[in-house]
């Protein structure tokens, strides 16, 4: 190696080394004591001279002693950059004859090609326009073999797209808006049961309604909650002349209330209910919307209206009490949606509440249904009298009022008449003012959120605040 590749800095290290660090016994200066007369080394001294082989024109050389690793310094070591992983090579399409390739467009379309066929197919499929119509065709039955995705989307989008569809051709005979949340409701539960196998419609289900001043369960499993759906459904059917599922079920007298009529058609099933209970589920729930429709006869809305409500007066009686048909409607879309709540929560699968219209009229609902139930608790002694503030009033006149405000999507403000419900709810008689989001109400008048837990903001009495929110859980039942 040439000496002239050092810097003058490197040489004056050498001569220093070559000075000091030799293993010299004398004074002389020559390596190992040894007087070198003609200024050469013999090449095997300590101190790294240059033998006689070297390049005259070189000159004298120093060659240092090995210097010692960094890792023996107690430094820290520097940073060494990963090597960078080497790319995969991607594999050489192959080469295939033409018949080969079309011969191999069935699997590609299942995606059971090797991974060279594929490239080689896909390779072709831009050159070939024969064979790239033959793969769409292909890919297009493939998607027509699959089975059908469950309905977890936007609950306001099959609305939105029937009243695009309506808009465009409006029906022959159309659905009573009063009516639509329920066939949007069952439509919807029946999404999520299609792909169930058999043991999500056996996984077990806890029913829960409040009974007096307590919460009360039941257990059973989804396809009991379908069966319970079905009896009790069946009472908005004979209302409408359709035929009762209980029909040829049972030999004893059924008791007219929803709670009977599920408990006498869970003991008259030999087995526990399984898949089968579905179809005449939603068959009568079909059926159902399609007598509604005609009943109304293909008026419009607003011929509707006029009539006033027309076959949405017809009576529906729950044993105890009776609904006209456009309540019971709502009320059967409200438990729909509710048990269709308590399936998803058995199987973990989430759950939308209804489109913000629905949402809001299965408010309604129960808002007017409040001073009948809150009378109820008072006749059986569950509500507190509160003589010193009650004032009975005539029917038709204002009186004490509490003003629920329901926030959040379907919400809206009711007043609520609390000292009788022949009286009129007034905003100048206001003594309470309480607030609720829209879903936790419907949680609270299905009984599965304690009246204690409900209320998001509370002002004024609180023992009229207390009264309403009770009455709002004694509204639920199994």
């Amino acid at each position: 190696m040439s000496g002239a590749g050092h810097e003058d800095g490197d040489w004056e290290k050498y001569e220093e080394y070559g000075a000091q660090g030799s293993n010299n016994d004398d004074d002389t200066g020559a390596p190992n004591g040894k007087d070198d007369a003609d200024g050469k080394g013999d090449g095997d001294g300590d101190g790294g001279f240059v033998g006689e082989g070297s390049d005259p024109d070189e000159g004298t050389r120093r060659i240092p002693m090995p210097r010692s690793s960094v890792e023996d310094t107690g430094l820290p070591l520097p940073d060494v950059p990963p090597v960078p992983p080497v790319p995969p090579v991607p594999p050489a399409p192959l080469v295939l004859e033409h018949d080969v390739l079309r011969s191999l467009l069935g699997a590609w379309a299942l995606a059971a090609c090797a991974p060279e066929e594929t490239l080689a197919v896909e390779e072709h499929l831009g050159e070939c326009g024969a064979c790239a119509d033959e793969a769409r065709r292909l890919r297009e039955a493939v998607e027509l073999l699959q089975r059908p995705e469950p309905l977890d989307l936007d609950p306001t989008l099959r609305t939105r797209v029937l009243q695009s569809c309506l808009d465009r051709r409006p029906p022959r005979i159309p659905v009573p808006e009063w009516a639509a949340p329920y066939d949007a409701e069952t439509a919807r539960l029946d999404a999520l049961l299609q792909d169930f196998g058999d043991a999500e419609w056996h996984a077990p289900v806890r029913l829960r309604w409040f009974e007096g001043d307590e919460q009360t369960t039941r257990r059973t499993t989804v396809a009991g909650v379908i069966a319970h759906l079905l009896s009790v459904d069946g009472l908005v059917a004979v209302a409408l002349g359709l035929d009762d599922p209980l029909t040829g079920e049972q030999k004893t007298p059924v008791a007219p209330t929803p709670t009977g009529r599920t408990e006498a058609y869970w003991r008259a099933s030999h087995f526990p209910p399984t898949r089968s209970v579905r179809p005449p589920w939603r068959e009568q729930s079909h059926g159902i919307v399609r007598t509604v429709a005609f009943a109304v006869g293909g008026t419009s809305r607003a011929s509707e209206a006029e009539r006033g409500g027309g076959s949405g007066k017809l009576p529906v009686p729950y044993g105890d009490f009776e609904l006209p048909l456009r309540d019971a409607m709502l009320d059967r879309a409200f438990e729909c949606w509710v048990h269709a709540g308590d399936i998803a929560d058995a199987v973990d699968y989430p759950y939308e509440p209804p489109a913000p219209r629905h949402l809001h009229g299965m408010i309604d609902l129960a808002a007017r249904m409040l001073p009948e139930a809150l009378a109820a608790r008072r006749q059986a002694g569950l509500a507190s009298p509160n003589r010193t503030t009650r004032h009975l009033v005539p029917a038709g006149e204002p009186g004490r009022s509490l003003r629920l405000e329901i926030e959040g999507s379907g919400g809206g403000e009711w007043f609520i008449p609390l000292d009788s419900p022949a009286a009129l709810p007034s905003a100048a008689h206001e003594v309470a003012h309480v607030a609720l989001d829209g879903a936790e109400f419907c949680q609270l008048a299905a009984g599965h959120v304690s009246p204690e837990e409900a209320a998001a903001g509370q002002d004024g009495d609180r023992e009229a605040i207390r009264d309403v929110l009770f009455a709002a859980a004694s509204l639920s039942r199994m």
